[in-house]
């Protein structure tokens, strides 16, 4: 079990899917500056197109997404998307080559499969795919043959399930019902269809969950042969996120047990067989993602950790985030908004920021801390942090090796607090972010 010190998890920390995160982001950027990064983004490109639509809104869930009762108001997004990714692809140079595209949302599944090819056949016409490597995120409730099928044509081989929690209550407790049998069909429709990386998405932290629902969770994502698991602790921030009123605050356990559950969650799935990737994530040995961690390869971005060492991201729909290595910008949150700059032709860029040499430098050691659990300190980062690292080592948590900082195996729950150290606008901003566990 870890060592648990919870006066070192009392502070709040992001999660790092970038540096700086987009609390910094600002309205200093716009669509200029994102023309110009486009034009200078030759090479190795990712995409990711964000679908922000669902069957049913879960209550917990703090992504940008809304129902997907009203064909018409989804008809319209769709064809503004299409609009971006003719303006997009019309500004990258000749020589980039699209190698991995993802689709997250929301649930990509809550448009039609006729839609998906659809903006298959798009992005085939507008951008240079180079046999990309293609990945989704399913909401198993409204998952089909025929939805599956599609997958297969187009090319599908990465997909990650929204299962969060097979315990009956917890699911009713968070408003996701979905029966064990519907996710035990959804996993052999996407094998069937090609699917050879599959995640599950789960959660420790619900209302009314304990170590023993956890551990039914995990045996059977185990029994059903999950390649990847993301274990993620529940943030509840009711008051960020309205819908989160809907869970009852007094059923969720308390900081002690959710790191015990934690901690019990990683040690299960190791012993399974799991490799651990980063700190909440999880492999079997011989999926890509297990060998990017091996191989020190292991990255971080906007879908949390990853193997894709493309250094551009270009996020296509609304709230997506394009990542460049001097630039970070996102796209209008808000639908209606997104949909008329589109439709005047304009990039639909909200906010962002440019990336300074520092934050480039401070970027580098919080990326490291995470994905690689050490990272090269100069001697004005280490005077900086000074006593505040110094808890942490005394603690038996971290270590410092000549002039790198290594996060010790026991420190692993610590790492998001631990890197949060180098980041100076953490210091500065009063907002508040999840619990580090």
């Amino acid at each position: 079990m870890w060592p648990y010190h919870p006066d070192l998890l009392s502070t709040p920390v992001p999660r790092y899917t970038s540096f700086p995160t987009a609390a910094e982001f600002g309205t200093a950027v716009d669509e200029t500056d994102l023309e110009a990064a486009l034009a200078t983004a030759g090479g190795e490109v990712s995409l990711y197109l964000h679908i922000p639509f669902c069957e049913a809104i879960c209550w917990y869930c703090g992504c940008n997404t809304g129902r997907a009762n009203k064909r018409q108001r989804l008809a319209s997004y769709l064809d503004a998307l299409h609009r971006e990714i003719a303006l997009v692809g019309s500004r990258l140079p000749a020589s980039a080559r699209v190698r991995r595209i993802a689709f997250g949302g929301g649930s990509p599944n809550a448009i039609q499969p006729t839609d998906f090819v659809r903006l298959m056949l798009a992005l085939t016409q507008a951008f240079p795919l180079d046999r990309p490597e293609i990945s989704i995120e399913l909401d198993p409730r409204t998952l089909d043959r025929e939805w599956t099928r599609v997958l297969g044509r187009v090319g599908v081989t990465r997909a990650s399930l929204g299962v969060q929690t097979f315990d009956a209550a917890a699911q009713a407790a968070i408003g996701r019902v979905q029966p064990t049998h519907l996710i035990e069909r959804c996993t052999a429709l996407l094998r069937e269809a090609g699917v050879t990386s599959l995640n599950y998405d789960l959660m420790y932290g619900l209302p009314g969950q304990d170590r023993d629902v956890l551990k039914a969770s995990l045996a059977l994502t185990h029994m059903l042969g999950a390649d990847r698991v993301a274990l993620f602790g529940y943030a509840h921030v009711p008051h960020l996120i309205p819908r989160q009123q809907k869970i009852d605050a007094a059923a969720l356990p308390g900081q002690a047990e959710r790191f015990a559950m934690a901690a019990f969650g990683h040690d299960w799935l190791i012993a399974a067989g799991y490799e651990a990737v980063g700190f909440d994530h999880f492999a079997r040995p011989g999926d890509p993602l297990a060998a990017a961690a091996r191989a020190g390869k292991l990255r971080r971005n906007f879908q949390g950790f990853t193997d894709d060492r493309t250094p551009v991201l270009i996020g296509l729909g609304a709230s997506a985030i394009s990542s460049f290595p001097g630039l970070l910008v996102q796209n209008e949150k808000n639908a209606g908004r997104y949909r008329m700059l589109l439709s005047q032709d304009r990039l639909p860029v909200e906010r962002g920021l440019r990336r300074s040499d520092d934050d480039r430098r401070r970027g580098t050691v919080i990326a490291g801390l995470l994905c690689q659990g050490r990272a090269r300190l100069d001697a004005q980062l280490r005077h900086e942090v000074g006593g505040d690292l110094d808890r942490f080592v005394d603690a038996g948590l971290a270590d410092l090796a000549g002039e790198d900082l290594v996060i010790l195996p026991g420190g692993l729950p610590y790492a998001r607090t631990i890197a949060a150290l180098f980041d100076p606008y953490r210091r500065q901003a009063a907002r508040r972010f999840s619990s580090a566990v």
